[in-house]
């Protein structure tokens, strides 16, 4: 049995054919293509007709191996969004979570509405690239003239099939969505004046949204297989592929950023879940996904992009390499300071923060990475202490999935930090949750228990054990000094 899914990221995006058969299943790249904002007479936008075409070429290809396939779904990064115009037309620009008008969002915002109303309809944690505050951010005349506000991953669904319904894993990052009423928050929506019919009909995970468009199956030459809201947003996805059983486990969907949390059967709403900063996301099954947003592989990125511009490319088993023969805990950073959100050059930030801390300022490549692992790593622990204080629930494995899951370095500073079992992969979880939800809803799968010992049975994963506890142990009051 064969599935597509179309997985956006926010550096490159791909359509991967998921197959099942004999209880295994397996991934195979179709293609895959680069993204990144673009900056704009607007400001930092996204490509949006150009995204689309490139995932027309995918599925050309997809047509070309004359498979039976049986329906499609895209995920993408939350918190960005199309506005689709009276015609059904997107909106141009679409605008990207880093552009510089959040900050009038935030304003706006906290004009309209306390931080404390905020979280107590959303459960959503603050950080400045949230819907809400991108929404807020938005002309007049814009909001005038949408009819529909639509998350990224739903609205490649709406391009797919012209069905624009906004489906809950992704409704429910923006900080415009209700997790105890299971709607769009009202109350926000009516502080801004914003319709309520401006917001899509929400539906579950893993709903049949309807087939391919009749003209795009026949420009691509593909049947007009369906086309499925799985888990719209790729953590979402993620989640539902953690190989885990049993309880007292968390996750590290570790990408760009990192989302680090636990599974839960309810939202924790609290004064404390508040000062913590925590979301309350919602995954398959109406579960909840209690967790952090935080930084993740972009400060190593931007240094990467440096420096190859620079003239010095690696690989990331190179900046790996160069980092496991630095010396261990010369300087530490506060990953989440703000100068690292955006900044034109991040080991310049790496070495100011560094020098402003009274701490010795890396300079050599390895030196820079590594300060960077130890640091995330310690971010990890910390964030994992706290949902362990939020739910009661101590953590005794912590699944990292993603991306990211390839670092061994860091997959073993994350054990040592953390103290518990780190099991990293699968690498690609987020388009292997994409298809099994699919295969959930047509009948091929029975449930998530089943498709999640589907991912274990079909994928390597490997096992780090916590090490140097004493270490990591003075390295976390260090580290606590600096947050």
């Amino acid at each position: 049995m064969h599935y597509l899914a179309c997985d956006l990221g926010a550096e490159s995006g791909r359509l991967m054919l998921g197959t099942l058969e004999d209880g295994r299943l397996s991934l195979e790249e179709l293609h895959r293509f680069p993204n990144g904002p673009v900056e704009t007479e607007h400001g930092l936008c996204w490509e949006i007709p150009r995204l689309f075409s490139e995932l027309k070429t995918g599925l050309r290809i997809a047509a070309s191996r004359k498979l039976p396939i049986k329906s499609i779904s895209c995920d993408a990064w939350g918190l960005d969004y199309f506005l689709l115009d009276e015609s059904g037309e997107v909106m141009e620009p679409t605008f990207c979570y880093r552009d510089s008008r959040n900050q009038k969002g935030i304003d706006r915002t906290l004009d309209k509405l306390s931080w404390e109303t905020i979280y107590e309809e959303t459960g959503i944690q603050f950080v400045q690239i949230n819907s809400l505050f991108q929404m807020a951010a938005e002309s007049t005349e814009r909001i005038e003239q949408m009819r529909t506000f639509l998350p990224l991953g739903d609205g490649f669904n709406y391009l797919l099939c012209g069905v624009a319904k906004a489906e809950i894993s992704l409704a429910s990052t923006t900080q415009l969505y209700n997790p105890r009423t299971r709607n769009w928050a009202h109350k926000i929506l009516d502080a801004f004046n914003w319709g309520h019919e401006k917001f899509p009909e929400l539906i579950s995970s893993g709903t049949r949204l309807g087939t391919l468009k009749a003209e795009l199956a026949e420009e691509i030459g593909l049947d007009q297989i369906e086309v499925i809201a799985s888990c719209s947003h790729d953590t979402g996805s993620a989640v539902a592929a953690v190989p885990a059983e049993g309880k007292n486990w968390a996750y590290l969907s570790s990408g760009t950023w990192s989302l680090i949390g636990v599974e839960w059967p309810k939202p924790i709403i609290t004064d404390q879940s508040r000062k913590l900063n925590f979301t309350n996301e919602i995954g398959y099954g109406n579960t909840v996904r209690l967790l952090r947003n935080c930084i993740g592989m972009w400060l190593l990125s931007e240094c990467r992009r440096i420096w190859t511009a620079e003239g010095q490319a690696y690989d990331y088993a190179r900046l790996a390499q160069i980092a496991e023969e630095a010396k261990p805990f010369t300087s530490l950073i506060n990953p989440e300071d703000d100068r690292f959100f955006k900044p034109d050059n991040m080991p310049s930030a790496i070495a100011e923060f560094c020098r402003e801390t009274n701490q010795p300022e890396p300079t050599a490549h390895g030196a820079i990475v590594r300060c960077v692992l130890e640091s995330l790593a310690l971010l990890y622990a910390q964030r994992l202490k706290e949902a362990d204080e939020l739910t009661g629930q101590p953590i005794k494995r912590l699944h990292v999935v993603g991306g990211g899951s390839r670092n061994a370095l860091l997959n073993q500073f994350t054990a040592n930090a953390c103290g518990v079992e780190v099991i990293a992969g699968p690498t690609e979880a987020t388009a292997l949750g994409n298809v099994l939800v699919q295969a959930i809803t047509l009948g091929d799968l029975p449930d998530l228990a089943s498709a999640r010992q589907v991912v274990a049975q079909s994928m390597d994963v490997e096992s780090f054990q916590p090490e140097d506890s004493a270490v990591w142990n003075t390295a976390k009051t260090r580290f606590k000094e600096l947050t």
